[in-house]
């Protein structure tokens, strides 16, 4: 069974633009909010996203910029071949 989720202290201009945006949708403000609420529960927040990121995230022997190094010399390298050919 559902529950009841009731919300005290919402301003009047709230109210009636939530009522307008349900409407426009051809939703009654119950069926409006209620999407609103799971949708909003549903998205992982901010912090759930960091941590997935840093269980999955490889951790690397060397730094980026190593790496950016790497790549802009063997570029050189194989720029400065080809003009020899």
């Amino acid at each position: 069974m559902a529950s009841l989720l009731q919300i005290r202290g919402v301003p009047e201009e709230t109210r009636r633009e939530l009522k307008a945006r349900a409407a426009e949708r051809g939703q009654s403000m119950n069926a409006y909010l209620l999407d609103l609420v799971t949708r909003e529960t549903e998205r992982p927040t901010v912090v759930e996203v960091l941590r997935r990121a840093e269980r999955r995230a490889e951790r690397a022997d060397i730094s980026a910029a190593d790496i950016v190094a790497t790549a802009r010399a063997e570029r050189e390298e194989h720029l400065a071949r080809r003009g020899d050919e």
